[in-house]
């Protein structure tokens, strides 16, 4: 397995420093620097460092990863839209460039003026969870019911105001019809260390984050958002079978450059990121962990960011979210 791991990692080498624009000279005596907006151990986290290995030796430069969290995202993606030494990027979510720019009113950064989206490296799947020992249901069926039944009195975490789960939970209420009350934590370990001890029975995230907790039966998966059942969770359905497939949209990461980064820079890793996602093992690695794979044109991620910065906006219009 080692052995077809390296052939693999040296085929995209070869692919990589044979395309176009790969041949200008690049200072690769500084490490490329990855900024994560979010603790470690989280499903950002786990996105650069699934590829760091991989992308060191296509771009033969070592490449470093680190965890500037706080406000959201917020802090760290300031300070990538603030870089300019031509080697710092930045792990973008939706959250940072589509929900972050839609609820805050101070945000100290422009989602899309300050960036370059580089390229999409991986798309997440959202799902909506229950605590089985605490709400009485086993499909998605029986979850609307019981909503409706119960308006107003069930209620669901997510890591705080305006975080992506709050606004899956948002649209969820209104594409169903049913009522819950909003139960927002300071960060995901706390919301989620609640919905697993029974404080809380209704769960929205990404499968990367709750899978563990799905398949130890502490959790129950009630639907997914992504175009088919997933390899991970077959038994559990998409939003679109379930008669939502306004819900369907998956959640992504992707890299972001500051707008001052030299377009050559940009090319070269873009290129660097698609090749690392075609290995093999990359691939099977993100796979178990429920992240899929993309990876985009330049111009089709930064087209990307400006749609998920429209869309998140009407969401949080129609919900009448806003943080100052």
């Amino acid at each position: 397995m080692q052995r077809r791991h390296f052939l693999s990692s040296v085929a995209a080498a070869t692919a990589v420093a044979a395309a176009p624009g790969m041949a200008l000279a690049q200072d690769t005596s500084r490490p490329i620097r990855i900024i994560v907006p979010f603790p470690p151990g989280g499903a950002t986290d786990m996105v650069p460092r699934n590829l760091q290995d991989v992308l060191g030796k296509l771009l033969s430069q070592t490449v470093v990863i680190e965890n500037k969290a706080g406000a959201g995202g917020s802090i760290g993606m300031a300070e990538v839209a603030r870089a300019n030494d031509g080697v710092t990027f930045g792990i973008a979510t939706l959250s940072t460039h589509g929900v972050n720019p839609a609820v805050l009113s101070k945000l100290p950064y422009d989602a899309i003026k300050d960036f370059v989206g580089v390229t999409e490296i991986v798309k997440a799947p959202g799902v909506i969870m229950v605590n089985p020992a605490i709400l009485p249901v086993k499909n998605f069926a029986e979850l609307v019911a019981y909503l409706k039944a119960n308006p107003g009195k069930v209620s669901y975490a997510t890591p705080g105001n305006g975080t992506i789960g709050h606004m899956w939970g948002e649209q969820f209420k209104r594409s169903t019809g049913t009522d819950m009350l909003h139960i927002p934590y300071r960060g995901a370990g706390p919301a989620i260390n609640d919905v697993l001890g029974g404080q809380v029975p209704v769960y929205f995230d990404q499968v990367a984050a709750s899978l563990p907790h799905v398949k130890a039966g502490k959790l129950r998966a009630i639907a997914v958002s992504w175009p088919q059942r997933l390899d991970v969770l077959p038994d559990v359905p998409t939003y679109a079978e379930a008669g939502h497939p306004d819900l369907n949209n998956p959640s992504w990461f992707g890299l972001v450059a500051p707008k001052s980064m030299p377009a050559a820079q940009v090319e070269r890793v873009q290129k660097a990121v698609v090749a690392a996602l075609k290995d093999p093992a990359v691939q099977k690695r993100m796979s178990s962990q429920g992240l899929y794979p993309s990876g985009s044109s330049t111009a089709d991620f930064t087209k990307q960011i400006q749609t998920a910065v429209a869309t998140m906006k009407k969401v949080a219009a129609d919900a009448k979210i806003q943080i100052d």
